[in-house]
């Protein structure tokens, strides 16, 4: 069997050892898997998740020009579909302010009441700020004048 990097292809773990393991594609052609390909998780012991004599897909990941084949267990697992990401703060701490575009505010609302609204925001949010702040240094006044 000709083997191309990139294909996935099984064969027959034939030794496992602290750094990874040997698997045996045909007979005499053996590739081996380091630890860090064996699964998408943290492996300190290999036996936790392969043991000699079970059949595995592998893919392969490089064949060095001494013959050396390179394998991975991980990628050549299906990939799961990822999760959204999060947004890296919740809503409602100190530092979270929404945008609102100008067509949400009231037709006909004058440039001062605009000013004062915008204000009475202002000193709430940095009322909070304040109080998170104190909050986080035990609860003793801050120094200096305010």
């Amino acid at each position: 069997m000709q083997f191309e990097v990139g294909t996935i292809v099984e064969g027959k773990v034939t030794g496992i050892t602290k750094f990874g393991a040997f698997v045996e594609l045909e007979p005499g052609k053996t590739g081996m898997v380091h630890i860090s390909e064996i699964a998408n998780t943290y492996v300190k012991e290999i036996s936790e998740h392969i043991q000699e004599g079970q059949t595995v897909k592998v893919k392969i990941l490089s064949i060095g020009d001494d013959g050396k084949i390179s394998l991975s267990i991980k990628k050549a697992m299906p990939t799961e579909p990822r999760r959204p990401r999060q947004p890296a703060r919740s809503p409602g701490r100190p530092g979270d302010y929404e945008w609102q575009p100008a067509s949400r505010h009231p037709e006909g609302e004058s440039f001062e009441d605009m000013m004062s609204r915008f204000k009475q925001q202002s000193d709430e949010k940095m009322s909070d700020l304040r109080r998170s702040v104190d909050g986080k240094h035990g609860g003793f006044p801050r120094k200096g004048p305010k």
